[in-house]
């Protein structure tokens, strides 16, 4: 659908790339003559992914924890040594678990919110402020999720995402000065890695969610590529601040309590 050099001589940064939504979204813009560099906590699946990806193109990586400044830093540097530049952000990074919202401790409500919101927050200043300000352009994409009606079960990540949903509309008009635009893009529910991560009772309600969509499937990895491409190309030249909900309509007709029933019978027949 896009020409094969739409991306040519860009250099665009994915976080959390090794895998899932992040790693399609490298191996898209490889495919469109862009030059990626990918970032995530695990030193090891991370270099795999990255010689995986350089057989497509030209693809380099650094270990990094977002929710720490300093490894952000270090991560600027690295795109500098390389590049010498950075045109692209795509803020994909996150992570989360399924629980009701009285049985979540202060340290995984503190562990989710300083990923999801703090680290996008803390790698987009960094790359704000390390290539973006000075060259006066770039292209920021935030991917979030379907927390339109709430998010019943992942109230964590619900109110972090929502934060970058704000973000986005904050960030796109105070740096559009500076030539930056900032879109985000919120998944339905998508087949890909992320959901192996979720115990069996709510593998059981993905099965019901999938045959509910109103399209009759869930998403994949590469309709959020596409999506991504579009907020990172010059097709969007005239759109920042807006949050497209790539879900196959579920931010408008999902039951958004199934999942939540489903999660409570879960732990209940666990429990007893």
């Amino acid at each position: 659908m896009y020409s094969k050099d739409l991306f040519k001589n860009k250099v665009a940064l994915v976080t959390g790339g090794r895998s899932g939504i992040g790693y399609g979204i490298a191996k898209q813009f490889l495919e469109l003559g862009a030059k990626v560099f990918i970032c995530s906590r695990k030193e090891e699946p991370l270099r795999a992914a990255t010689e995986a990806l350089s057989q497509i193109g030209e693809c380099h990586c650094h270990p990094c924890d977002i929710r720490k400044p300093e490894q952000i830093a270090t991560v600027a540097e690295k795109i500098q040594e390389i590049y010498g530049r950075l045109d692209i952000l795509i803020n994909n990074a996150g992570g989360q678990f399924p629980a009701p919202a009285e049985m979540i401790s202060e340290r995984g409500w503190v562990a989710v919110i300083n990923n999801n919101l703090n680290g996008t927050f803390f790698v987009t200043q960094q790359m704000f402020k390390s290539f973006f300000q000075p060259q006066q352009q770039g292209v920021v994409v935030n991917i979030i999720a379907n927390m339109h009606r709430g998010f019943p079960g992942m109230v964590h990540t619900g109110a972090a995402r929502a934060g970058v949903d704000n973000l986005t509309k904050t960030l796109g008009q105070e740096w559009a000065r500076h030539g930056v635009r900032i879109n985000a893009i919120a998944p339905g529910t998508i087949e890909s890695s992320g959901l192996e991560q979720y115990p069996p009772h709510v593998q059981k309600q993905f099965e019901a969610g999938r045959k509910a969509n109103l399209m009759g499937r869930f998403g994949t990895v590469e309709d959020i590529a596409n999506a991504t491409m579009f907020y990172a190309s010059p097709l969007s030249a005239y759109i920042s601040g807006t949050t497209l909900y790539v879900d196959g309509l579920e931010h408008l007709a999902n039951d958004r309590m199934g999942f939540f029933d489903n999660l409570l019978e879960g732990i209940k027949s666990a429990s007893s």
